[in-house]
């Protein structure tokens, strides 16, 4: 099996995030269990049958978390003024909470641009709904919430 790119690591931390801050939500435990649990068990684990589990950017994973947990309040503001009224962050999905938070963490630290980070979080949302509409959906918060973090930028 060949090394991952740059790219394919931080996407993996990306996605490892959203996992992250959803199983947060739903277990109660903190960002520090969680993310121990996650380097230790989820990052490019091997297993009986082959598969194995992508290598994720650390660092990237450790910051997206971090500012998801300490700007949440700031990044969940973000995402109810991207939604419609009748259906606040509360009412959504916990994956699409967790997903809009991580992509929240992303754009208001403001280290990759705005573009890349709605990329790269519609494919997560494309990971956890291959079927569904919610990409594109996320597609639109998150167009609405760069414009908001970064109005320079379009």
């Amino acid at each position: 099996m060949t090394a991952p790119s740059k790219r394919q690591m931080k996407s993996a931390a990306r996605l490892y995030a959203v996992q992250a801050l959803f199983q947060m939500e739903h277990s109660g435990q903190s960002v520090d269990t969680v993310r121990g649990e996650f380097e230790q068990w989820r990052f490019g684990i091997g297993y009986e049958d082959g598969e194995e589990l992508a290598e994720g950017d650390v660092d990237l994973f450790r910051a997206t978390l971090e500012a998801a947990v300490i700007q949440q309040a700031k990044i969940d503001q973000m995402t109810d003024r991207a939604l419609v009224a009748k259906w606040p962050i509360a009412r959504i999905d916990p994956t699409l909470r967790a997903l809009f938070r991580a992509a929240g963490a992303e754009l208001v630290a403001g280290d990759t641009p705005p573009k890349v980070v709605i990329n790269e979080y519609v494919d997560v949302a494309k990971a956890f709904f291959p079927e569904g509409r919610e990409p594109k959906f996320v597609n639109g918060v998150l167009d609405h919430m760069a414009r908001e973090a970064w109005p320079e930028a379009f």
